[in-house]
């Protein structure tokens, strides 16, 4: 196979959960998982794709949850962005370990571990090949990371969003609770939204449909995917427009 001339987009967004950290634990960092994943992008960095990535913060604390025991929900939301710079700073610390340059960038200011979240400024970090870590969601409350992730995307001018999980696409339902559940190869946004397929939140949805960015559900368990969809290889699901 050769590099190159295959890989099919130049700038995408890698959206990976905080839970895609976690390895067999059931909680918080799993070192070896977390270089596994750095492996990973740095197999597609090698081909010469820039790459943002959004981490989701569920390995260390879920706002959500937070909300629902009690905690006020804007308060909770916010522990949520501070788990989400943690695992960014894993991320980086294994990226850098494998000779990538890479950037943590928050949407809440701590400039002593990140870079505040300055648009053009990300922008020559793509250009200069360094990957971009956006930490701290949007850095408000009421917003997940995977609307953080499309945010970002379109800023970026990113050609696609990739979303690593733990299934190689987008199912009509649960395949590992319904044997006989099909996997979409492409399916809309409006589906997506209509269906309530749990790809992303509906306005995570909303916002790729009107700047139509496509979306890639993905395995990121299945190793050498990433990379191997780049080059028009693997399964995954697209949705699309």
């Amino acid at each position: 196979m050769s590099d190159m001339p295959q890989v099919s987009f130049k700038r995408v967004m890698l959206k990976i959960s905080g839970e895609a950290l976690m390895g067999d634990q059931g909680f918080g960092l799993n070192p070896p998982t977390v270089e596994r994943i750095a492996k990973e992008v740095k197999s597609v960095h090698d081909l010469g794709v820039e790459i943002c990535m959004v981490i989701g913060g569920g390995n260390i604390f879920r706002g959500l949850q937070g909300s629902a025991q009690g905690m006020e929900r804007t308060t909770a939301d916010y522990m949520g962005m501070l788990a989400t710079v943690m695992n960014a700073l894993a991320m980086q610390s294994a990226l850098e370990a494998e000779g990538i340059h890479t950037r943590v960038i928050s949407a809440i200011t701590m400039n002593e571990v990140a870079e505040p979240y300055i648009r053009r400024r990300a922008v020559r970090h793509l250009e200069k090949k360094r990957v971009c870590i956006f930490a701290a969601g949007t850095g408000n409350p009421y917003f997940t990371t995977d609307t953080a992730a499309t945010l970002r995307a379109n800023e970026m001018s990113c050609e696609a969003i990739f979303k690593g999980t733990k299934v190689d696409g987008v199912y009509d339902k649960d395949p590992e609770k319904y044997p006989d559940a099909k996997r979409y190869d492409t399916v809309s946004y409006d589906d997506v939204l209509a269906k309530r397929l749990g790809v992303m939140d509906a306005s995570a949805i909303a916002l790729a449909r009107d700047n139509n960015l496509p979306i890639i559900v993905f395995s990121l368990d299945e190793p050498g995917g990433f990379k191997g969809i780049l080059a028009g290889e693997g399964t995954y699901t697209r949705v699309q427009g």
